[in-house]
């Protein structure tokens, strides 16, 4: 079939290389398609070539602080330096620098799955869902964004049940380093035992859902996100 396609379809077959796939490679290769070899980018400078390669493909300038900061800023997927390569070049007007950089990339690279949850459990919805849709746009796999909601409300749930106490003395019991003990103590402002029984359960179904269940794991994860801020300010209301 691959071999005998409609003239008007293009197929694009990737490999990462390495011997896994390489019988298909050699068969589709019969075919004589064009065939473009791309080693991988692993050093520092190499990727910086590769950046500026992208900066002149797109007919744009980049200052030496500029391209620090968007390695620094976009980490090291090619793709990814790619992208934004070409917005910043079409919002700034062709100049890249550490400026234009910062404006619209600063540390979101560093993104998490717990700072995804550190928001939810203190109730920030934009904050969070700004920073799970950056989190899933980076590639973080579904099942790490969910276990790190999870824990965080569960941290949240053991120090509150815990009660009050000095960090340090209460940090063996619980499992978790004095500094985790503090955040989670602050953290459970403003949740009450129904609503953290109530976000431990749209945890767990979470868990299952970013495993097969759902049909859309990225709905699932948004939705999960505003339920747990909800079961959290119904609590506020209820205590209020």
């Amino acid at each position: 079939m691959l071999l005998d396609t409609d003239p008007e379809t293009l197929i694009v077959v990737q490999h990462l290389g390495g011997a896994k796939g390489k019988a298909v490679l050699d068969f589709l290769r019969k075919a004589r398609p064009a065939e473009i070899a791309c080693a991988k980018v692993t050093r520092p400078e190499e990727r910086m070539n590769f950046l500026r390669e992208e900066v002149s493909r797109f007919r744009g300038r980049m200052t030496a602080d500029g391209a620090a900061a968007l390695i620094d800023a976009v980490g090291t997927d090619l793709r990814e330096i790619s992208a934004v390569v070409a917005q910043l070049i079409g919002d700034t007007g062709g100049t890249i620098d550490a400026t234009a950089v910062a404006a619209y990339h600063r540390g979101r690279a560093e993104m998490t799955g717990f700072a995804v949850a550190d928001e939810v459990v203190v109730g920030n919805t934009s904050t969070a869902l700004t920073n799970l849709r950056w989190a899933l746009n980076i590639g973080v796999p579904h099942v790490l964004l969910a276990d790190a909601i999870a824990e965080g409300v569960r941290s949240v749930a053991r120090v509150s049940g815990a009660g009050p106490g000095d960090p340090f003395a209460l940090a063996p019991a619980l499992g978790m380093p004095p500094w985790k003990v503090k955040r989670a103590r602050s953290q459970a402002r403003g949740w009450n035992d129904e609503g953290l029984t109530e976000a431990m359960a749209i945890a767990a179904a979470l868990n299952a859902d970013v495993k097969g269940n759902a049909a859309d794991p990225d709905y699932a994860l948004e939705s999960a996100v505003r339920k747990i801020i909800a079961a959290r300010a119904q609590g506020a209301r209820r205590r209020g």
